[in-house]
Formats: structure tokens, sequence, C-alpha cells
């Protein structure tokens, strides 16, 4: 009997110990396959999250190109290249301005309905160049005080030179407002001032910058306005401007306009390279050519005899002066008296017709 139990006791002893050594190995094969799992686990998810994190950069990149390229695209088609080349106006041939596309502004549809005031001036470019000046001319942007002194802007091309012989003023060059200051307020801004006669500042410009002037004083509307000068090649003095209007509320009504304005002065010869500048070879002094006008004054500054006065240069004229003939309408006064009343009046005497009373 005790035998019995004793050899029972040690087969419970094998058997406990065989299950133990088989449940050790059981377990180190499920550790190691649960680690196997874990890591394979881990790697896949790592494998999952690096690639489409990749692949998703990627593609955030191509769309920021494709989206770059479609603000280029949109900046291209909705904006028109403004910049112009001598080559596309016709030659001066005399004629001190010249009509483009039927006298018809180049400005888009939706900038003809525009009625907010703003201003634009171009950049300087590498040759300290002025570009193109951009404008809706209303009374809110006008001046309300006189204009400051502009002596100390050079534009390309500047040179203080002067000719009394044949010019009224003496001086070829004026500091040109591109948007002249009576219908901006802009005083001494490099960016609005190019080198350009006194032809074409004060003579042929003003044409176009009075009726502008006249129509928004008179109308209180807007006047779409784009001044653009045109340089050829690297040229420091412009060939001309290009002048555009619309006025906007009435629909081109009252302005609507597009012209080529030369920058010439008759009688002088001028290197647009460099601004250096010289009387024409064939050109008589217009002191001794006046000497002999018909309508001269013969007893000095006490003759009484009729006058054209510019109420806008306040200089009066005979009225024979070719000066008269350029002269706009509406600055015109006849006047009956002597020159002496005259200068008492603040008026000055025409340096071409008159020049012998200055």
């Amino acid at each position: 009997m005790r035998l019995k139990l004793i050899k029972k006791y040690w087969i419970l002893v094998l058997c406990l110990c065989l299950m133990t050594l088989l449940g050790c190995q059981y377990s180190g094969q499920m550790s190691s396959t649960t680690e196997r799992g874990l890591d394979e686990s881990v790697q896949q998810e790592s494998e999952t999250t690096t690639q489409p994190e990749s692949e998703k950069t990627t593609q955030q990149e191509n769309e920021k190109s494709d989206d770059s390229d479609k603000a280029d695209s949109a900046d291209n088609s909705g904006s028109e290249d403004t910049s112009e080349k001598a080559t596309d106006f016709p030659v001066y041939s005399g004629d001190v301005f010249v009509e483009l596309n039927g006298n018809q502004p180049d400005f888009t549809d939706d900038e003809k309905k525009s009625t907010e005031a703003f201003e634009n001036y171009s950049d300087l470019d590498e040759l300290g160049r002025c570009g193109v000046a951009f404008a809706n001319i209303c009374k809110d942007i006008m001046p309300t005080e006189e204009r400051g002194e502009i002596g100390d802007v050079r534009p390309s091309g500047w040179h203080t030179v002067k000719y009394p012989e044949v010019i009224e003023d003496r001086y070829l060059y004026n500091r040109s407002h591109l948007i002249a200051y009576s219908l901006a307020g802009e005083n001494a801004n490099v960016k609005n001032l190019i080198t350009g006669t006194r032809y074409l500042n004060q003579e042929t410009m003003q044409i176009f910058e009075l009726k502008v002037l006249d129509y928004v004083r008179n109308s209180d509307n807007h006047v779409l306005y784009r001044v653009t000068p045109v340089f050829e090649g690297d040229n420091l003095v412009a060939t001309g401007v290009k002048m555009e209007a619309w006025s906007v509320e009435d629909e081109g009504e009252g302005i609507c306009f597009n012209v080529f304005c030369y920058n010439v002065q008759p009688n002088i010869e001028i290197n647009y390279v460099t601004g250096d500048s010289k009387v024409k070879d064939d050109v008589v002094d217009i002191t001794s050519e006046n000497a002999s006008n018909s309508d001269a004054p013969l007893a000095g500054e006490k003759k009484t005899q009729d006058f054209i006065v510019n109420t806008n240069t306040l200089k009066f004229h005979l009225p024979s002066c070719k000066s008269v003939s350029d002269m706009a309408e509406h600055n015109k006064m006849e006047y009956t008296g002597t020159i002496e009343e005259l200068k008492q009046k603040g008026y000055t005497p025409c340096g071409r017709c008159l020049a012998e009373y200055r």
C-alpha cells in the first residue's frame, strides 16, 4: 500500500515537472510570436504612416505649384502689358500729337466702370526712368494748395539748357508731370516727373490736361487717366507720352481720347540718348526775325495796340505771333492797350515776338 502511494506520488511529481517544462516552452513560443506580431504591426504601422506622409508632402508641393501656376496665369490673363515701344508709334513728321486706336483708350471694360479714386505710379527702372502713371481723377485727389518747388528733382536725361533766341521761355526742358499737379496734387514725386520739352509740357500735354480739369470741376465725375512715357532702347529722354482718358459716369461722352504726344521742341535738335541738344542749323534768330514784324510796336512800350494774353502762362503776344496759334482757345484774352499797362498788371512780354521788351 505504501509502495503504491509512493509510486503515485512520483508519477504526480513527474507529471507536474513535465507540464511545467511544456508550459515554459509554450510560453516562450507565444512570447516570441507576440513580439514578432508586435514588431510586424509597428513596422506596418510605421510604413503605413511614413509612406502616405511622404506622398502627402509631394502632393501638397504639387498642389502649391499648380496653385502658383494658376495664380500666375490669372495675373497674366487679368492684366495687360502696358509697356510701350517707340516703334509702336508713327515717326514724328510735324504734328505734335497723333490719335491712336480711333482716339479710343485701351482701358478694360471693368476699368471703365470704376468710380474708386486711386493713383498708381510705377517704380523707376534701372536707368532711373519713369513708367506708367495711372489714376482715377476726381475732386477727392485734386490739390487744395499751391504747388511747391520741384527744382531738386533731376529726371533721367535732364539738362539745364536755354535757347533764348528760339524759345519763348528760354529753357528747353521742363520737369514734366505725367499726371498734372492740377489733376492729382503730386508735386515733387520722382515717379511722376520726366524730362520734357517746354513745347510738350506747356503746349501739347496741357491741351488734354485742361480738358480733363475743366470736365471734372464742372461735372464732379471721375475720369480714368493714364500717361505712359515711351523710351526708345536705353534713351534717357522719352520720345513722347501716350495719354489716355475716359469719363466714367457718362461712359466716355464727356472725355474720351487716346493720343501720342511727341517730346519735341521747334527749332531744336535733341539727342534722346543723352538729353544733349543744339539749335538746328537752318534756324534764324527769332529776335531778328520779329524785328521786321508788320504789327510790331513802333513807339515802344507806350504805343496802344492789340495783344493776345495767355491767361494760363500770364504772357502776352502780338496777334501774329506763332505762339497764339498754339494757344488753347479758352486761355486767350484779347487786350487793347500798351505794353507798359500789361506789365503793370503782372503780364510778361512774349520772348518770341516781343523779346526786346522783356
